[in-house]
């Protein structure tokens, strides 16, 4: 196993160069102006000059050399300069935003704990409901349970989540009285610090609007996967003859069927966190949320090309990297997977 990780690693990494050069050249070529949000009044020898300070100047290949190594080598050296103190890569080799002149990783960093706290707490909400659905709904096929599942399943599926926050928002917010305990607040409070119970209790109630827009997708997805994988188990061979031995319906449904029913379901649900993170752009731009989506709304609004370049690698590093965990989980599940 240790050595087809190491392989697979190594692998990742042409692959994420590739991926690279592709956001690079596309986001290169896409139409847009760091210097179309500035007043009018500014001369065009002005706007050139700015364009050439920001490296706009140069060559396209000079230009994807320095984002990568600035990417690959001198944001990771800084941060490990600032934990360890061992070398002291130069400042002015960080990757610069072009709208606000700060390093990018800094504003990312800054605000991915609000975007791993809402997004975080959706995916695993959105799982340990959509698994007991998917399992009963396959246990107890065609039944009102199943029934019900399989409906409020397709609603997740059909709804987008600009659809669906900005009526959770009508409903749960807008919709009712202020001192009701059915009402909840529609703007995020980024500012607000968990100090008390009361704070906590009021961090609570914020969350709950964009991480049931979240979980709502999630539980749909991975519900359905769950319940065709339970029941193309149910039907096997082993199922009967597990039955026919003596052992009890409980034993033979949550650790021979489950364990094989999961080995399918590890992959959605692995390949799943990069994707909600892409959900979590528009729910965090609809509940005020500041975290990585909404700065990457601002970033293309911007124009603010490396700052998305960035964001979208990062998104690509997420693909590779849990599709080498879900194959590592899949041969965990599975010991007749072997990676020799």
């Amino acid at each position: 196993m240790l050595t087809y990780v190491i392989r697979r690693l190594l692998m990742a990494i042409p692959t994420l160069i590739f991926i690279s050069l592709i956001i690079f050249l596309l986001l290169d070529l896409a139409p847009g102006d760091p210097t179309s949000q500035l007043p009018l009044t500014i001369p065009d020898e002005v706007r050139q000059q700015i364009r050439e300070s920001l490296g706009l100047g140069q060559p396209v290949h000079i230009r994807y050399w320095k984002w990568l190594t600035q990417m690959v080598y001198y944001e990771p050296a800084y941060y490990l300069s600032q934990a360890t103190g061992w070398f002291d890569p130069p400042e002015v080799a960080r990757m610069l935003s072009w709208q606000t002149r700060a390093p990018v990783m800094d504003i990312i960093l800054e605000r991915l704990p609000q975007t791993l706290r809402v997004v975080g707490l959706a995916y695993v909400v959105g799982v340990l409901i959509a698994l007991p659905i998917g399992i009963i709904s396959a246990y107890r096929q065609y039944s009102v349970f199943d029934q019900a599942g399989t409906f409020v399943s397709m609603i997740g599926y059909s709804i987008p989540p600009f659809f669906s926050g900005v009526l959770m928002i009508v409903i749960f917010s807008v919709g009712m009285p202020r001192d009701s305990f059915w009402w909840f607040p529609s703007v995020y409070d980024t500012t607000l610090k968990v100090v008390d119970w009361e704070t906590f209790w009021k961090q609570v109630r914020q969350m709950v609007l964009p991480v049931m827009v979240l979980a709502l997708q999630t539980t749909a997805q991975i519900s359905r996967f769950m319940r065709a994988s339970m029941l193309d188990n149910l039907g096997q061979d082993y199922v009967r003859t597990a039955r026919a031995k003596g052992l009890t319906e409980s034993v033979v449904v949550m650790k021979h069927v489950l364990r094989n029913s999961m080995i399918p379901v590890v992959t959605v649900i692995a390949l799943g966190v990069p994707a909600i993170f892409g959900g979590a752009i528009i729910t965090e731009q609809i509940f005020k949320v500041n975290g990585i989506g909404q700065f990457l709304i601002i970033s293309i609004q911007a124009s603010d090309v490396p700052s998305v370049q960035t964001l979208t690698f990062i998104f690509a590093v997420l693909i590779v990297l849990f599709n080498l965990i879900a194959d590592v989980l899949y041969g965990i599940l599975d010991p007749r997977i072997r990676y020799d």
